[in-house]
C-alpha cells in the first residue's frame, strides 16, 4: 500500500477502502447480470454468473500473482514431501487453498436456495464473525495468539450478530425451512467447515511467524490462490465429465449449460469478475492484517462487506430501477454502526499496545 506503515490504522482503513469500493462494483454486478429486469438480454441464473465471475476473478487473481512474482516463498523451514523440498508452510497453506475452492462455489449455492439473498448473506457473515472468536479462543488455549481478545471486541461481536439477525427474525411464517432441508444445511456445513479451518490457518500463519521470517502476506494469498484454482479446476472437470450425465440434480445440468451454451454477454460477466478477484486480494489482506485477532480482522472483513451490500444495493436501486433497501435493512445498519464504534476503541488500545 501507499505511505502507510505495516500493520498501522492507516494501512487497515486503506484495505477497508479497497475492499468497499470494489465489492460495492461486485455487488452491483452480480444484480445486474442476474436481476436487472429491463435489461435487453435475458438475464443469468445464478450458475451461469457464478462460472463467468469466477474464471474472471481467478484471471486477474493469477495475473497479479504471476506479474509480480508473489509466488516466492521464504522460509526459515524446508521439509521434503514426497521426495520435493519446499516451505513448511505449504503444508496448510495448500489446504487452505481447497477449502477457499469450496467457499466460493458453497457461497453461491447458498444464494440459489429458496431464500432470500439477504438472509443468505446474514447467515453466513454471521457464522463467520463467530468463527473468528472461536479461533482466537482455540488459539489463546494452545498458546499460539499471545494477545487477549479486548472487551470491546467482544461487545462489537454481539452487536455484529445483532445485526445480521435483524434479517432472520423478521422471516415470515411459511419461510423456506432451512434447518429441514437436507441441500441447505449440507451446503451451510460445507461452507462453514471450510471457513473454519481456512481462517485458522489464515491465524495459525500469521501468529507463528519467526522472527527471523517476515510474515508475507502476498506470498501466502499466491500460494493458497495457486492451490485453490487447481482445486476448483479438478472439482469442475469432475462435475462436467463424471456427473455430467446425472439431469436430477438441476445445479448440475445448469453448470453444464452454463459451458455447453453460454449467453451471449459471457464474456462482459466474466470481466466484471475482475472486481470480484481484486475484492480477494482486499478480503485475505484484512483477515490476516498483522498484530490483530481474528475477532477484530474477521469483524472489520464482514462489517465493510455488510455496509458495501447495503451501498451497493442503494446505487442499483438509484441507477438501474431495482429495490430499495427495507427497514431490516437500514437497522442492520444502525447495529454495524455500533459494532464499528466498539472496533475503533479497540483499535486505539491495540496501537497502544503494539507501540509498546
Amino acid at each position: 500500500m501507499f505511505k502507510t506503515k505495516e500493520g498501522s490504522t492507516e494501512r487497515l482503513i486503506q484495505l477497508c477502502v479497497g475492499y468497499f469500493l470494489f465489492y460495492v462494483i461486485t455487488g452491483i454486478a452480480v444484480k445486474y447480470f442476474t436481476e436487472f429486469p429491463t435489461r435487453p438480454l435475458a438475464p443469468m441464473n445464478s450458475m451461469e454468473y457464478l462460472v463467468y465471475n469466477t474464471i474472471g476473478g481467478n484471471i486477474i487473481a493469477l495475473g497479479v500473482v504471476f506479474m509480480l512474482k508473489w509466488y516466492k516463498f521464504s522460509t526459515n523451514n524446508p521439509v521434503k514431501f514426497l521426495g520435493i523440498t519446499m516451505p513448511a508452510e505449504f503444508l496448510y497453506i495448500i489446504p487452505s487453498g481447497l477449502c477457499t475452492a469450496v467457499v466460493i462455489p458453497t457461497t453461491t449455492l447458498m444464494y440459489m436456495l429458496p431464500i432470500s439473498v439477504m438472509v443468505a448473506m446474514v447467515i453466513m457473515r454471521g457464522s463467520v464473525i463467530v468463527i473468528g472468536r472461536v479461533v482466537d479462543a482455540i488459539q489463546i488455549k494452545q498458546g499460539i495468539l499471545n494477545k487477549r481478545v479486548y472487551w470491546e471486541e467482544n461487545v462489537a461481536v454481539v452487536f455484529a450478530i445483532l445485526a445480521v439477525g435483524v434479517n432472520l427474525i423478521s422471516l415470515k411464517p411459511g419461510s423456506f425451512d432451512f434447518v429441514n432441508s437436507p441441500a441447505a444445511v449440507g451446503i451451510l456445513s460445507c461452507y462453514l467447515i471450510a471457513y473454519s479451518f481456512r481462517i485458522y490457518i489464515m491465524n495459525y500463519y500469521k501468529n507463528t511467524t519467526g522472527k527471523n521470517i517476515k510474515q508475507d502476506n502476498k506470498s501466502f494469498f499466491a500460494i493458497e490462490q495457486l492451490s485453490a484454482t487447481s482445486f476448483m479446476i479438478l472439482i469442475s472437470l469432475f462435475v462436467f465429465f463424471i456427473l455430467g450425465n446425472n439431469t436430477q440434480v438441476q445445479e448440475i445440468v445448469m453448470f453444464k449449460a452454463a459451458i455447453q451454451e453460454p449467453k451471449p454477454i459471457w464474456y462482459w460477466a466474466t470481466i466484471s469478475g475482475f472486481a470480484f478477484g481484486i475484492v480477494a486480494f482486499f478480503s485475505v489482506f484484512i483477515f490476516m492484517f498483522k498484530g490483530r485477532t481474528a475477532t477484530f480482522a474477521g469483524l472489520v472483513n464482514r462489517l465493510t462487506s455488510l455496509v458495501a451490500g447495503t451501498f451497493a444495493t442503494l446505487v442499483f436501486a438509484f441507477s438501474f430501477g431495482g429495490k430499495y433497501p427495507v427497514q431490516e435493512d437500514w437497522m442492520t445498519l444502525g447495529f454495524i454502526l455500533v459494532a464499528v464504534y466498539f472496533l475503533t476503541r479497540a483499535e486505539k488500545k491495540r496501537t497502544k499496545e503494539l507501540k509498546l
